[in-house]
C-alpha cells in the first residue's frame, strides 16, 4: 500500500512539473537577412548577402531570463576577389542551431548570447573542382540584441563568430584556416 501511495505521489509530482514547464514554453517563427564573410583568410574576399529562416523554442526561467533554441536554415559564404578562384561566390547552406541565454527588460529590450552549432546542408560553387569545400560541422558563438513587444512580435540583430575552420581542403599555399563571420538582422513572432 505504501508503494502505491509513493508511486501516485511521484506521478502527481511529475505531472505538475511537466505542466509547469509547458506553461513556460513558447514557440515562434523567425526570418531575416545575413551579411557573411570569411575571417582569417589568406586571400581577399568580399561579403555576401544571404538569408535565414526557421523556428524557435523559448523556455522562460524567470521574469527576465530565458533559454532560446533556434533551428534556422541559413545561407552564408563569401565572394572571392582574387584569381585564387576568380570572382566567384561560395554559398554554403547550413542548419544553424544556436542555444542562447536571453535577458529581457520590462521595456522589451533584450540581450542574448550563447554557442551555435551548424550542420552543412549543401554548397553552391560555380566551376569549382573541389567537392566538399567546407566542413560538415561549424561551431561558433553568437551574441545579439533586439526588441520584443508584449504581443510577441520583435526585431533583432546578432553577430555570429565562427570558432572552427570552414574549409575542408588545401590548395597550394592557401591555408584553410578561415572561419565564418555572419551578421544577422531578423524579424520574429513568438506565440
Amino acid at each position: 500500500m505504501k508503494k502505491l501511495i509513493i508511486v501516485c505521489l511521484m506521478l502527481a509530482s511529475a505531472n505538475t512539473f511537466a505542466q509547469s514547464i509547458l506553461k513556460r514554453l513558447s514557440f515562434g517563427l523567425k526570418a531575416g537577412a545575413n551579411y557573411s564573410n570569411f575571417t582569417n583568410a589568406d586571400f581577399s574576399t568580399d561579403p555576401l548577402v544571404g538569408f535565414h529562416a526557421g523556428a524557435l523554442v523559448n523556455l522562460k526561467l524567470t521574469d527576465k531570463f530565458s533559454i532560446q533554441e533556434e533551428f534556422l536554415f541559413s545561407s552564408q559564404g563569401a565572394k572571392f576577389k582574387e584569381d585564387f578562384l576568380g570572382n566567384k561566390e561560395i554559398k554554403i547552406y547550413y542548419l544553424n542551431v544556436p542555444i542562447l541565454l536571453k535577458y529581457r527588460t520590462n521595456m522589451g529590450l533584450y540581450f542574448e548570447a550563447g554557442p551555435q552549432v551548424s550542420m552543412r546542408l549543401s554548397e553552391d560553387m560555380e566551376n569549382m573542382p573541389e567537392k566538399d569545400f567546407s566542413q560538415q560541422i561549424d561551431v561558433g558563438v553568437a551574441g545579439g540584441l533586439g526588441y520584443q513587444s508584449k504581443t510577441g512580435f520583435g526585431i533583432g540583430v546578432r553577430y555570429c563568430a565562427g570558432l572552427s575552420k570552414v574549409a575542408n581542403f588545401e590548395i597550394g599555399n592557401t591555408k584553410p584556416e578561415f572561419r565564418n563571420d555572419v551578421a544577422q538582422a531578423s524579424i520574429f513572432y513568438i506565440f
